[in-house]
C-alpha cells in the first residue's frame, strides 16, 4: 500500500456548526444531552483522542504509531467563538501530562464577514495584568490581539502563544501530534445543563508567552518561499495551486498527507494512482516521488510531511 484515502474522526463540540459536516458529508446531529455541534474532523490523526480511518475500516493507529506519525491534521468550523487558550510546549507537557507539548498552524478555508481570530497579547500586556483580569472575571478577549481573516490567510501559532479561533472561522490545523490544552477563558459560556467546562488557569500562566516580539504580528505569520508555508520539526507543510502537474520529493521518512481543498487532483506514486475530490484527505506511504496533477481544472491542495 502506497496511497491511502482516510475516513476522519469527528469531534464534537460547544462551539461546532453545521457547514464542516455538508463539506465533509457526515452527520451534523446535535450531540444528545449537550448543545454540541460537528466541531473538527480528525483527517490524519494516529492520537487516541481521535484516529482516523483507513479505507477498509482499520484505524490508522493499525499501521503507524504515534512515533511514525508525529503530527495531527484536522478542518475545524467555529460557528461559536472557541475557548482562550493555549498550548505548552514539549518538556512542560510532558512532565505535566506525560504527552508531547503542540505548536499548530492554521490555513483559513472560509469565513462569515468579519469573522477572525484572537492571537497573541496586546502590546504592554503582563502576566500580573492578565492574571489580575482572570480574578476578576473580565472579558479576556479584550487583552488579545484580533485579526479579521480572509481565505487563504495563513498562521502559525508556537507552543506559549494565547489564542483563540473566532466565531464563523472555518480552517485547516496542522499541529504536533498532541491533546494538551489549558483553557484560560470560555466566555462564560455553560451547556444545557448550567455547567461551564473545565479551565487551566495556573498551568496556562505558567507557560505563556508574554515577551513583546511573541506577541507581534510578524511573529505568528512566517515569510515563506514558493509553495512552502512553515517547517517545524514535527511537520512540513507545502500548498500548492495550479493546473500543471506537480512533483513533489522529500528528505525524510514521515509519511505524507494530501489534502485537496478545491478540485479533482490526481496523486500517483510508482504505479497507484487515486482521485481526491474537494476535501478528500489521503496519506502517502514510501519513499518515492509523488505525482500530483489536476484534473480538468486548478486544484488547491496542502501536502504535509
Amino acid at each position: 500500500m502506497a496511497i491511502e484515502k482516510l475516513s476522519p474522526a469527528l469531534v464534537y463540540k460547544i462551539w461546532g456548526g453545521h457547514s464542516l459536516a455538508k463539506l465533509k458529508g457526515v452527520p451534523a446531529q446535535i450531540v444528545e444531552d449537550s448543545n454540541e455541534l460537528l466541531g473538527e474532523t480528525w483527517e490524519v490523526s494516529v492520537h487516541p483522542g481521535g484516529p482516523s480511518r483507513l479505507s477498509d475500516g482499520r484505524l490508522l493507529t493499525d499501521l503507524l504509531s504515534p512515533q511514525e506519525l508525529p503530527y495531527l491534521v484536522k478542518f475545524i468550523e467555529a460557528q461559536d467563538d472557541l475557548s482562550i487558550q493555549v498550548h505548552p510546549g514539549d518538556d512542560y507537557a510532558q512532565k505535566f501530562e506525560g504527552e508531547k507539548g503542540k505548536s499548530e498552524c492554521w490555513l483559513i478555508l472560509d469565513h462569515e464577514p468579519g469573522a477572525g481570530i484572537y492571537l497573541g497579547l496586546k502590546e504592554g500586556i503582563t502576566k500580573n495584568e492578565l492574571e489580575t483580569a482572570l480574578k476578576d472575571k473580565d472579558d479576556i478577549s479584550q487583552l488579545l490581539n484580533f485579526y479579521p481573516v480572509k481565505k487563504g490567510d495563513f498562521f502559525f501559532v508556537p507552543h506559549g502563544s494565547i489564542h483563540a479561533i473566532g466565531a464563523g472561522v472555518i480552517l485547516a490545523e496542522i499541529q504536533q501530534s498532541s491533546g494538551v490544552t489549558y483553557r484560560v477563558w470560555d466566555w462564560n459560556r455553560v451547556n444545557n445543563k448550567g455547567v461551564g467546562r473545565e479551565l487551566h488557569i495556573n498551568k496556562a500562566l505558567d507557560v505563556i508567552n508574554f515577551e513583546p516580539e511573541k506577541n507581534e504580528e510578524s511573529f505568528f505569520k512566517p515569510t515563506y518561499s514558493d509553495e512552502r508555508l512553515i517547517e517545524h520539526r514535527d511537520f512540513e507543510v507545502r500548498i500548492f495551486e495550479t493546473s500543471n502537474q506537480v512533483k513533489v520529493d522529500f528528505d525524510h521518512d514521515r509519511p505524507r498527507s494530501i489534502i485537496n481543498l478545491e478540485g479533482e487532483l490526481i496523486v500517483a506514486q510508482e504505479k497507484q494512482e487515486s482521485s481526491l475530490m474537494a476535501y478528500d484527505v489521503a496519506i502517502i506511504m514510501g519513499k518515492s516521488e509523488i505525482e500530483m496533477k489536476p484534473r480538468g481544472s486548478v486544484s488547491k491542495f496542502i501536502v504535509v510531511s
